[in-house]
């Protein structure tokens, strides 16, 4: 169940993300930073998606790791353009917060699978 629910809140932040980026280049002409946010922030769920269809429980860590780690590379991005003044502090405090709660999720899913296998 939790594994449904993680893919279906990173999706919902990937669309967020889109938005967002779509917008960053329309107001502010920028393309740089939306870029990376933009790969940073959809490739969350595309990995975790991509882990339901591992080829081991090694190939399932190793796309729910990288899925992590591109969580933890939006949040630096979100918090960039928060500090440059990109996007407001609300509209960023609210997304950081959602994906606080897929890389809470994530790091639980690793940790179950790793203490399976043990």
């Amino acid at each position: 169940m939790q594994e449904s629910t993680m893919l279906k809140n990173a999706f919902v932040l990937s669309v967020k993300i889109v938005k967002l980026c779509k917008r960053i280049r329309e107001e502010h002409k920028d393309f740089v930073l939306s870029n990376q946010l933009m790969k940073s922030g959809t490739s969350v769920g595309a990995n975790i998606y991509e882990s339901k269809y591992a080829q081991s429980t090694a190939d399932f860590i190793s796309k729910m790791q990288i899925a992590l780690k591109e969580c933890f590379e939006t949040e630096y991005w979100l918090k960039l353009l928060c500090e440059t003044d990109y996007i407001t502090k609300k509209e960023c405090d609210s997304l950081l917060s959602e994906y606080g709660a897929v890389r809470r999720m994530l790091i639980s899913s690793i940790n179950t699978v790793k203490d399976n296998n043990n």
